[in-house]
């Protein structure tokens, strides 16, 4: 199946070589979940400090059990500071 995958910031760098500006879609196994992608893809863990599913948060204890479906967006910031 087919999600999208949106990587912000420094996580830019973790997509695949076909992805335009900040995103890319990919092609999971059914039933795949959250925390399954982002190993796939090589993702530091500590780095992936917001996580969205169609917008919506998905907590770090519930990446492993939040299944993609197809045509999901899956976006990931790294955790920002500033002042």
């Amino acid at each position: 199946m087919k999600v999208r995958i949106k990587l912000y910031a420094l996580l830019a760098k973790y997509l695949p070589s076909h992805a335009q500006k900040n995103e890319a879609d990919l092609t999971v196994d059914d039933g795949q979940n959250v925390l399954a992608v982002l190993e796939n893809l090589k993702l530091p863990e500590k780095q992936c400090h917001l996580v969205l599913v169609n917008g919506t948060y998905v907590a770090p204890s519930e990446r492993a059990d939040h299944v993609l479906n197809e045509g999901d967006a899956l976006a990931v910031w790294p955790p920002v500071a500033g002042g």
